[in-house]
C-alpha cells in the first residue's frame, strides 16, 4: 500500500462515522443499544429489510422486555409473535439462547464476538455486530451490504458467495474499525451499504467514499461485485386438506428441527408425478395422520416463496369418513374449532387459506 493508500485509508473512516452520527435513520434498537435489543433486532434483521422489522422489534420487545422474560416463555407464544417475518429458524434460536443465558450468565450476554459465537443462530456477522454495539468491541460486522461497498471501494473482483471475500474483507476491516467507534463504525458501513451503495444503480452522488472507491472512479459500480449466476429455484405444487369432524377441523404441528418448525399447518404435501391434486391432498392425509377422508372442492390455492424454492398451494375442503388422526409426520394434531386458528401460529401460506375458510358449512 503506497503511502497516499495509508492517509486515505485512515481518512474515510472517520468521515464515515461523522456522516452516519448525522445522519442515520432513527430505529428503536439504536435510541436504546442495549444488549438485549441489539442482539433482538441483529436476529430479526437477518435476511429482512428494516422496515419489515421495526413493527415486529416493537411487539417482541414489550411482550419480552429481557432475556430472562424470553427464556420463560413458551415457544409457540414466540412464534405467535414472530409469525409473518419469517425464517422461524431465527426465532427458535433467540429462545434457546435467552434460555442458555439465563442458566449459564443470569441473563447477561458475554461481550466479546468470539464468545458470542457459541449461541445457536449466532455466526461471524451477527455476534460482530452485537458486540460491536452492544458492548463497543473493535471488531467488523461483515454482511451482504458491507461485502458490495467494500468490493466497489476497493476494486475486489472475488465473487460475493466465496468465503474467500468475507474473510479479505473482514482482514482489511479489522485495522480501520480500531481509529473510530466501532458500533457506529459497523452501523455507518451497513447504511451506507443499505441506503446509499445499492445493487442497481448506486447513488454515488451522495457517497462520501465516492472520491476513494476504485469502482467509481473506473465506472465499474454495474460489474461489482461480481456475481455469480443463480440457480434456478425449483417450483412445488403443494395440496393440503381442511379437514372437518364433528364441526372442527385438523391441524398439525411440524417439529421444531423441520423447516417452520414448530408451525401449525393443513396436513398435505407435494404433488406425485401424473397425479392429480385431489389425489395428493387424499395420499398425504392418510400417510401423515392415518385417516381416510372424501375430498370437497378447493377452497383457495396460494403462491409463496422461500429462499431456495418456490410453491403454488391448494386447500380443498375434506371430509372425516373414518381412522383416527395419528401425528405421523407431525408431533402433534389437533381437532380445532375454525375460530380458533388465530391462536396459532402458521407459515404465511398456510395463514392466507385459514382465511378463505370460513365456518363449517354442515
Amino acid at each position: 500500500m503506497s503511502k497516499r493508500e495509508k492517509i486515505l485509508s485512515a481518512t474515510w473512516p472517520r468521515e464515515l462515522v461523522s456522516w452516519f452520527e448525522r445522519e442515520h435513520r432513527p430505529m428503536p434498537w439504536r435510541s436504546d443499544p442495549s444488549p438485549y435489543k441489539v442482539w433482538v433486532s441483529e436476529i430479526m434483521l437477518q435476511q429482512t429489510q428494516v422496515v419489515t422489522v421495526i413493527p415486529y422489534f416493537d411487539r417482541f420487545v414489550s411482550r419480552f422486555p429481557s432475556f430472562k422474560a424470553l427464556a420463560a416463555a413458551d415457544l409457540q407464544e414466540v412464534l405467535k409473535l414472530w409469525e409473518g417475518l419469517g425464517y422461524y429458524s431465527r426465532a427458535r434460536n433467540l429462545h434457546q439462547a435467552a434460555r442458555a443465558l439465563d442458566e449459564k450468565y443470569d441473563g447477561k450476554p458475554p461481550r466479546t464476538a468470539t464468545d458470542l459465537r457459541e449461541f445457536p443462530g449466532i455466526g461471524a456477522y451477527t455476534a460482530a455486530a452485537i458486540a460491536s454495539i452492544a458492548f463497543g468491541e473493535p471488531v467488523p460486522s461483515v454482511d451482504g451490504n458491507v461485502l458490495r461497498v467494500c468490493s466497489r471501494l476497493w476494486g475486489i473482483e472475488t465473487p460475493l458467495r466465496d468465503k474467500a471475500l468475507a474473510d479479505d474483507v473482514r482482514a482489511r476491516l479489522t485495522p480501520l474499525i480500531r481509529t473510530v467507534n466501532p458500533s457506529h463504525f459497523n452501523q455507518a458501513m451497513m447504511e451506507t451499504g443499505a441506503l446509499i451503495c445499492k445493487p442497481r444503480n448506486p447513488h454515488c452522488d451522495q457517497c462520501l467514499l465516492s472520491r476513494y472507491c476504485v469502482a467509481f472512479k473506473t465506472s465499474r459500480t454495474g460489474e461489482l461485485p461480481v456475481v455469480e449466476k443463480a440457480e434456478k429455484v425449483p417450483h412445488y405444487r403443494i395440496a393440503v386438506g381442511v379437514i372437518w369432524k364433528k364441526g372442527r377441523i385438523l391441524i398439525a404441528r411440524r417439529a421444531e428441527k423441520q423447516m417452520l418448525g414448530g408451525l401449525w399447518e393443513f396436513p398435505g404435501g407435494k404433488q406425485g408425478k401424473a397425479e392429480a391434486l385431489e389425489q395428493t391432498v387424499m395420499r398425504e392425509i392418510e400417510e401423515e395422520t392415518g385417516l381416510k377422508v372424501k375430498v370437497g372442492p378447493p377452497y383457495a390455492t396460494v403462491k409463496h416463496a422461500y429462499s431456495h424454492f418456490k410453491i403454488t398451494i391448494t386447500a380443498f375442503r375434506c371430509d372425516w369418513l373414518s381412522g383416527r388422526a395419528l401425528p405421523k409426520a407431525s408431533v402433534e394434531l389437533k381437532w380445532i374449532p375454525p375460530a380458533d386458528l388465530p391462536n396459532y401460529p402458521m407459515p404465511r401460506a398456510n395463514r392466507r387459506l385459514a382465511g378463505a375458510i370460513g365456518d363449517c358449512p354442515d
